[in-house]
């Protein structure tokens, strides 16, 4: 355990320093827990989420192979035709439209969708992306926490406790929506001076024709529909019984069959460093896992608590998100389960479970490894030559938590207590 530990905190330092890339940094602990034999082989094999690895290779190739249409083009210049250039109606129609697609799609594929047309956007209006796409990241995590399907840490509650759908969204929709709308005014305020768009600017973008964007209209015509149908494939995912992975490989199998684009350029836009990234941490949690570090954290809670059910539910929602933003929501969720299965007032007393979700989606805002839609913003972000440094994202994601967890503080405090 003390080496899992000692493994993961030292990697995750490395990586705060950004001193050294964070790929090379993850590979390297990977190896250590490995050759140490601090967790097997065959253990190693199935931390890691595989099915977070196909869905972002398959939304890569998609992303990748469209691109090239002009379709992110026509959608970044309508979006900054529809703002009209104002600094706020941009944050809030990027910001609005990703929370509202987390919810109902998935945090992750929605970051995968949504980056390429914001950096295309603020190239248009001559301001920084990089302040859109944290904001986008952060507000995918809490649009994601509505519903059963917009965040993992929710698969796994609802497999756990049989909760349905409906259930979800009339237990934390309410928090989700004035969450939204706060974080939003607070981003606002601090990225006010970097998003201030030009006169010049502003005037440029309402004079483009959107239509001119469009590159290739025989290429739009094979492979967008596809996308299309992707998308909506996702919505079903559970009625069809299909993991989102399966959806996401499928979409890309189709798509390389209908383009005309070389096979080799179309795998070649895979975020491979991203990747690795991810397989390396999911290792390192895997480590904790097995070692029993994060049973002991989780167990510590129950300790703590007392069989006092006020402490319980503010214990579970604050320390998961502490976990969260260090570990990862997913894999310390799954620990957090058991523990809340055993802290639970009866069978009815479901304000358990949502004390647990909001703060495993809420803690997943705290640092860029904390969810998996973070890494994959950083990933697109420094692929395009524009990297989130690991300490902006977490002055920004910590002030967010926060906050967050503040306003959940106080609504479970009149609706559960």
């Amino acid at each position: 355990m003390a080496l899992a530990l000692v493994a993961f905190a030292v990697a995750l330092a490395v990586v705060a320093s950004e001193r050294v890339d964070r790929t090379k940094v993850a590979l390297a602990a990977m190896v250590v827990v490995l050759l140490t034999g601090t967790i097997a082989q065959e253990d190693a094999i199935e931390a890691v989420d595989w099915n977070t690895l196909g869905l972002l290779a398959g939304m890569m190739i998609m992303v990748k192979v469209t691109e090239p249409t002009g379709v992110y083009a026509w959608l970044a210049i309508r979006a900054g035709q529809l703002s009209r250039g104002r600094p706020f109606a941009v944050l809030l129609a990027l910001a609005g439209t990703t929370a509202l697609l987390s919810a109902f799609l998935d945090n992750l594929t929605t970051i995968l969708l949504v980056v390429p047309i914001t950096f295309l956007l603020a190239d248009a209006l001559d301001i920084d992306a990089v302040p859109l796409i944290v904001a986008e990241v952060v507000v995918s995590n809490i649009g994601g926490t509505a519903t059963l399907i917009g965040d993992p840490p929710n698969i796994l509650i609802a497999g756990a406790a049989d909760l349905p759908f409906m259930a979800f969204i009339a237990n934390l929709a309410p928090i989700v929506v004035v969450t939204f709308a706060v974080v939003v005014g607070g981003l606002y305020l601090a990225f006010r001076g970097p998003l201030q768009i030009s006169p010049r600017a502003r005037a440029r973008v309402l004079e483009l024709d959107p239509a001119s964007a469009i590159e290739d209209p025989a290429e739009l015509k094979r492979t967008v529909p596809i996308l299309v149908v992707t998308i909506l494939a996702f919505f079903a995912h559970q009625a069809l019984h299909l993991e989102p992975a399966t959806v996401a490989m499928a979409g890309a199998t189709a798509m390389l069959f209908a383009s005309r684009q070389p096979l080799e350029r179309s795998l070649a836009s895979i975020e491979w460093p991203t990747l690795f990234f991810f397989i390396g941490l999911f290792v390192l949690v895997g480590a904790l896992e097995v070692t029993g570090a994060i049973d002991e954290a989780a167990n510590g809670i129950a300790s703590l608590t007392a069989g006092d059910r006020s402490a319980e539910l503010l214990g579970i929602a604050w320390a998961s998100a502490l976990g969260s933003a260090v570990i990862d929501n997913i894999p310390f969720t799954a620990a957090m389960i058991p523990v809340v299965e055993s802290l639970q007032g009866g069978p009815g007393d479901d304000a358990y479970w949502w004390a647990l979700s909001l703060g495993a989606c809420f803690g997943g805002n705290a640092t860029i490894i904390a969810a998996a839609a973070n890494v994959a913003a950083a990933g697109l972000a420094a692929r395009a030559g524009r990297p989130i440094g690991f300490l902006y994202f977490m002055r920004i994601g910590i002030a967010t938590t926060l906050v967050s967890m503040l306003l959940v503080t106080a609504y479970i405090g009149l609706r559960y207590l």
